[in-house]
């Protein structure tokens, strides 16, 4: 950056911090041009900590990152929080607006600091960071972008909270409208249609974030054969049931099948998710700035498959809701989350 307007122009050193300086070679003024510190006051190459993120968000765990990297363990903590709240704020910016149409919601079982048997009585009365904890996330069912997710107990104060996050987050039409206006019979314009199990807390959280412009029904899957944990087990039978405009036949598109698809996903690419495995998160920050990371990388780098067995990709999430015209590299990825354009 030219201080005095003067074309010519010479370096002059570097400061302590090691910032270049330059001298005008007209009038002899001399200023800093400060580095860009893409990680603020962490050390880290920047090459190194792209190779330590994309590792972790490839499915190593921190440890591994630490031995294949030789970075400190402790160092590729701070940085996975600190880039993964940065991934927070970038994907509360960026999911704003959106036009989908069938979400699926589900919640995922995991633990922080301790295993649940080992959480005394008092400690669960008084604590929400310990123990079982629950990812809540939801799908887009032709898009695949996920667009908000909680991490919590699995409580009815939960499900409206993140319910209500998810509708801030669409376009909604305005009353008059949607709405049967200037004595016409008829009801409000569903914006889109929701899919859930059967928990008790959604019915009256769908209710209470999307009113009567939504499709609403659950879904209940029967199994059998499930004597042993963790063993494949075999689905004979769903129980469909409309619980707002949906009626008759069109309770077969009622679903939770890619919700919990992407929960596979979520434990295949997140260590500290693997199922029969000592991995888990040691506090609440950790796995919520890891799975930030996670959904703002699934959003915008990966690709599903297309069904059947073509094995072709499709375009990334945030493409097919058009957040974006293409597949984002690494490197892009992380530079949009540390330096965010502005938003219009």
């Amino acid at each position: 950056m030219i201080a005095c307007g003067h074309p010519e122009i010479k370096k002059d050193g570097k400061d302590r911090h090691g910032n270049q300086r330059y001298k005008c070679c007209s009038c002899g003024k001399r200023w800093t041009e400060e580095r860009t510190r893409p990680l603020g006051t962490m050390r880290v190459p920047v090459d190194q900590a792209k190779l330590v993120l994309k590792l972790l968000v490839e499915g190593s765990s921190l440890r591994s990152a630490a031995r294949i990297t030789r970075i400190d363990r402790n160092t590729i903590c701070k940085l996975l929080v600190m880039f993964g709240d940065a991934c927070r704020t970038f994907l509360d910016a960026r999911m704003r607006g959106l036009k989908l149409t069938h979400l699926q919601f589900d919640e995922q079982h995991t633990w922080v600091g301790k295993k649940a048997a080992r959480v005394p009585v008092d400690e669960r009365r008084e604590r929400t960071d310990v123990g079982e904890v629950f990812i809540w996330t939801c799908i887009d069912q032709q898009t695949k972008l996920l667009p908000s997710f909680l991490i919590g107990k699995r409580t009815g104060d939960n499900a409206r909270r993140f319910l209500m996050d998810v509708a801030g987050r669409l376009v909604f039409p305005s009353t008059h409208a949607s709405d049967a206006h200037g004595f016409i019979s008829g009801g409000y314009t569903p914006v889109i249609q929701i899919s859930t199990d059967g928990f008790a807390a959604y019915p009256e959280a769908v209710d209470l974030a999307f009113g009567p412009y939504v499709k609403y029904g659950t879904i209940i899957k029967d199994y059998r054969n499930a004597k042993m944990i963790y063993t494949p087990s075999e689905m004979v039978g769903t129980k469909r049931r409309g619980v707002r405009g949906i009626e008759g036949r069109q309770q077969r598109s009622i679903c939770t099948s890619h919700v919990e698809r992407l929960n596979g996903t979520q434990r295949l690419f997140m260590k500290r998710l693997n199922r029969l495995t000592y991995c888990f998160s040691k506090k609440l920050e950790n796995l919520e700035a890891a799975f930030a990371m996670f959904a703002a990388w699934y959003n915008y780098c990966w690709q599903t498959r297309m069904p059947d067995n073509s094995g072709k990709l499709r375009p990334t999430a945030a493409t097919m809701a058009g957040l974006t015209d293409y597949r984002w590299s690494f490197d892009e990825f992380f530079a949009a989350v540390l330096n965010p354009a502005p938003q219009s």
